[in-house]
């Protein structure tokens, strides 16, 4: 057969003009984003990553539907996640790897050399600690490129100031709640650390609102509103909707539907797939289902390792059970259905990617981990990402790097390639990849800022609700609906006892019960 060059080069620039044509398409189209984020689920947990596929049937139909992330890594534990996804940085970059709450808790507070501290009323309390209001969010970035930008659910990056909270960082609606957990019946949340009593968590706009029902449905109730509210009055405008759930993070309590025939933490999973079926029904009915790019995912790993399987290491902790996450995309014409995506992705890198699908303006003041994952997803093109950074020094766990198929977790190292469930520590046979990647993690740690803000008091120490201005103001509807359950919570704890769990030790940290 004869080869003739001139043809072979002409067809290979048609191939690679085909290529960049489809790319521009998919950048700075500016589709509807839709982010759902599961809380506490387990690795196997769903049914398309071995679990119970009675479980998760709406989960599995939008994987069928889609494309599965096999290399999808968030941080350990849900704060640090979320301010990464909204800040496309690292979370040691904000301080984030240490939550808000943890500068309520003694065990934390002794890491760093620091105690409680206590406010002019003369009260131990908290001091104040969240994502910067000078971050720049991904509800910011995308508001400035003209999107609809709005949260139902789980906050997580500071409960105190109105700075802090949805709509002082870029959030034009806010609906949920702004701490670490809620009961999902009563909305309040059960400590609030150093106190040791329940305060109230549940609001719209910023605002307190009394609303019985299950927040899970109402979380989904909400996003289904919001849908059918911008279908009715902005269907030009594009629409970015950020949904993470408390769901399935302790306490677990009463559960409305399935315990006939489901323990307590599977039937609050069947009510969350229930959830993210409504969404995705009202997504489609809207019409907006050929320019929607639907996500679910998951903001760290589950409580205990049969969660995980088959990799080691639960919440808080950098093992790939930890760390590696489900994460499912939707977007008919733009994904294959059924496919997998088999490269190293993390969460900082959906901040880049959406910047680059709606057009918007990446040059900022500070650095961006994220990188932009179009070509990736929608190509084919092998991942840009090489390397992780999940912790350095100064964090609450052990500094950890994940560089290729080597990841260092303290000083113990493992090959993700050849040893995925972690139960090999290499670090004795390859000391030239400890040193590389502990340099590394060095250099990363000199960049980390100086600790800001902790002459800030939650005043007073245990507020009625959440949020410095509703509680200023608390109605007193909620002053009752507290106090009750407040009567019913226990008056003293023995020495040492809290109930919230302590630091980590040697980096571990073992959960009881339902983990809250």
């Amino acid at each position: 057969m004869k080869d003739f060059p001139l043809i072979r080069n002409l067809l290979s620039c048609l191939f690679a003009s085909a290529s960049l044509a489809s790319a521009a398409l998919v950048d700075g189209s500016k589709p509807n984003i839709i982010v759902m984020l599961a809380d506490d689920l387990g690795w196997n947990e769903t049914g398309f990553n071995g679990g119970d596929p009675a479980l998760t049937p709406h989960i599995d139909q939008l994987r069928k539907n889609g494309m599965s992330l096999q290399q999808f890594y968030v941080h350990a534990v849900c704060a640090p996640s979320r301010a990464a996804f909204l800040t496309g940085r690292y979370a040691f970059r904000t301080w984030s790897d240490w939550r808000s709450e943890d500068f309520g808790k003694p065990s934390y507070l002794a890491m760093l050399g620091m105690e409680l501290a206590t406010n002019p009323e003369g009260e131990q309390t908290r001091r104040i600690h969240a994502l910067d209001t000078n971050e720049r969010t991904i509800a910011e970035l995308l508001r400035e490129a003209g999107y609809f930008t709005s949260i139902s659910g789980k906050w997580h990056c500071g409960e105190w100031l109105a700075e802090h909270l949805p709509m002082g960082q870029g959030f034009m609606h806010q609906y949920g709640h702004y701490a670490w957990g809620i009961d999902y019946n009563n909305k309040t949340i059960p400590h609030n650390a150093p106190a040791r009593f329940a305060v109230y968590d549940w609001h719209r706009n910023q605002k307190p609102i009394f609303e019985p029902g299950y927040s899970t449905d109402l979380i989904a109730n909400e996003a289904v509103r919001v849908i059918s509210q911008h279908r009715m009055e902005r269907a030009s405008q594009p629409l970015f909707m950020y949904v993470p759930f408390n769901a399935v993070h302790g306490p677990l309590e009463e559960i409305p539907r399935y315990r006939d025939r489901y323990d307590k933490r599977q039937a609050a999973i069947k009510c969350l797939d229930d959830a993210v079926g409504r969404i995705i029904h009202a997504i489609d009915a809207a019409g907006y289902q050929k320019n929607t790019l639907v996500i679910f995912t998951n903001d760290n790993g589950g409580l205990r390792e049969e969660m995980n399987a088959p990799y080691r290491g639960t919440k808080n902790t950098n093992y790939e059970g930890g760390v590696r996450v489900p994460f499912v995309m939707r977007w008919p014409g733009k994904i294959k259905p059924g496919s997998t995506h088999e490269g190293m992705v993390h969460i900082t890198d959906l901040y880049s990617t959406f910047a680059t699908l709606a057009g918007g303006d990446l040059e900022q003041e500070r650095p961006i981990d994220g990188k932009n994952m179009t070509d990736s997803f929608f190509e084919q093109a092998p991942s840009p990402r090489e390397e992780i950074i999940f912790e350095v020094s100064g964090s609450v766990r052990f500094p950890a790097i994940l560089k290729g198929s080597y990841k260092l977790i303290g000083n113990e190292l493992f090959d993700l390639k050849n040893d995925p469930s972690e139960k090999n520590n290499i670090a004795k046979s390859h000391p030239e990849i400890v040193k590389e990647l502990t340099q590394i993690l060095e250099r990363a740690s000199a960049q980390r800022p100086s600790l800001k803000g902790m002459d800030q008091l939650m005043s007073p120490a245990l507020p009625w609700i959440y949020g410095q201005e509703e509680n200023t103001s608390a109605p007193d509807w909620i002053k009752e609906e507290v106090q009750k359950i407040r009567d019913l919570q226990p008056k003293q704890w023995a020495p040492g006892q809290t109930p919230w769990p302590q630091a980590p030790v040697d980096g571990k940290i073992e959960y009881t019960g339902d983990g809250r």
